[in-house]
């Protein structure tokens, strides 16, 4: 049965839903400071309301540990008293929360329409071949990753490439990226210094 006149269920184009399964991963739970700093955010809820703090908890679990495993989402859901399945609504909905390994710097090139047409497609293919993985790629290193991700909220410094999730790297060019890859290898975090979001937090 079906309720489309043209297209019967199960038939030639019907598009059904696949879901990944999350790696299960090994046994989590937060260390005692990141589980005192999210009960303290659940406080900032009412008790009936304490899943309102399921962002903040997936930012803890990535901090804690590179991607969210099916373990740690378990773990959120028991400390927040909601269900796994709360928990994997919003961890799959948000791109900014790693469902598979990801490397060391995670460059996440902008690839709306004012990054894009500020040159965001030149920068992607530099970044690329600098660190020689394609876009969705990790290096063998396991030092980069390289994604595309939708609006990053800078379009009047585009084009803007987000190192993970946190430092901007804003008016982007093929060769001050290849810069940027140069200063993570041979510096680290302290190459992150000068970006935007960084300064703000000053």
């Amino acid at each position: 049965m079906s309720f489309h006149p043209l297209m019967p269920y199960g038939g030639q184009g019907f598009q059904r839903s696949e879901r990944t399964l999350m790696a299960e991963g090994e046994a989590f739970a937060f260390t005692p400071e990141r589980a005192a700093r999210l009960e303290e955010i659940c406080g900032r809820y009412p008790p009936e309301r304490r899943k309102s703090a399921v962002l903040a908890a997936l930012y803890l679990v990535q901090e804690q540990q590179p991607y969210i495993t099916a373990s740690a989402m378990r773990h959120v859901a028991d400390f927040l008293r909601i269900t796994p399945a709360e928990v994997e609504d919003v961890a799959t909905y948000y791109v900014m929360f790693f469902k598979a390994p990801v490397g060391q710097y995670v460059l996440q090139v902008c690839r709306t329409l004012s990054c894009a047409l500020a040159g965001a497609e030149r920068v992607a293919e530099a970044l690329s071949e600098k660190i020689g993985v394609p876009v969705g790629g990790t290096d063998p290193s396991g030092m980069f990753t390289l994604l595309e991700f939708e609006c990053l909220g800078a379009c009047d410094r585009a084009p803007v490439v987000m190192v993970n999730n946190e430092h901007w790297h804003e008016r982007a060019t093929p060769d001050s990226c290849a810069k940027l890859v140069d200063d993570l290898r041979a510096r680290g975090v302290e190459a992150l210094s000068g970006c935007h979001l960084h300064v703000e937090r000053r």
